[in-house]
């Protein structure tokens, strides 16, 4: 669980709905009409630019902004340099020993004990970090799509209400309801908008560039252990993925002698 997401969001709820009570009751600001314009409305113009199939993804995709385990830099280092290790010892065979939790790890490792060629390998995972990075991509860019047509669904709203309310000028009764329709949907845009969508598009692109970052550090160490290269000199590389002031910490590669 994310928890900056999850505060986050809550902390944003909590404060907007706390000035709403201190302004009166929760039943001035829900209005039927307002959601239906802008929640609906935003759905479907959304769903008009894509397909179907990335539409229905980024709802899936959108689940890693709360929930999303992603193996740390440091992690992937050490786990690379006691494979290139094994590897050294008893060869790419050996690796099938290796416990591997990363799958696109265990991905090239399986494509190493296969005998696969290096520009193949390559080749494979390469493509594999572009795919997956256009899928998120497309997962994020639905997001800021909400939250680009929130607002305009919002004052759209807005027109109706007041086109609403200025052709029943005659009967008191009915400028209150438009006017709530007027205004309450510029509200629920500027919510989703700036809430919910826009928060969670930022966060899915922050997500899919730490995943990038692990895949290519991963592509780095499978190719280095397919040279032949020493453990010491793989760490020394795969090193070059993290912060500046971390790259000199951490324990030498075992076996890493000539």
């Amino acid at each position: 669980m994310d928890l900056a997401t999850l505060i986050g969001i809550i902390g944003a709820f909590g404060f907007v709905i706390m000035a709403m009570l201190l302004g009166g009751t929760m039943d001035m600001f829900i209005d039927t009409v307002s959601i239906m314009i802008v929640c609906g409305g935003t759905t479907f113009v959304v769903m008009m630019k894509y397909n179907m199939g990335q539409f229905i993804g980024a709802i899936k995709i959108a689940v890693k902004a709360f929930m999303f385990k992603t193996d740390s830099p440091e992690e992937l280092i050490g786990k690379s340099v006691e494979m290139a290790d094994a590897a050294r010892k008893g060869g790419f065979l050996a690796l099938e020993e290796a416990e591997i939790t990363n799958p696109f790890m265990q991905k090239g490792v399986d494509m190493l004990v296969d005998g696969h060629d290096a520009d193949v390998v390559r080749n494979t995972l390469e493509n594999d970090i572009r795919l997956t990075s256009s899928r998120h991509e497309a997962g994020a860019d639905i997001f800021k799509q909400i939250g680009d047509v929130a607002p305009a669904m919002g004052m759209i709203g807005t027109l109706v209400g007041l086109v609403a309310m200025l052709s029943n000028m005659d009967d008191p009764k009915s400028i209150g309801p438009a006017m709530a329709v007027a205004l309450l949907t510029t509200l629920y845009g500027a919510i989703i908008a700036n809430m919910v969508a826009i928060p969670i598009a930022d966060k899915l692109k922050l997500r899919a560039a730490e995943e990038r970052l692990n895949r290519s550090l991963i592509l780095d160490a499978v190719l280095g252990i397919q040279d032949g290269q020493n453990p010491r000199v793989i760490e020394g590389v795969l090193r070059n993925y993290l912060p500046e002031s971390k790259r000199n910490i951490g324990e030498a590669a075992p076996g890493g002698g000539d």
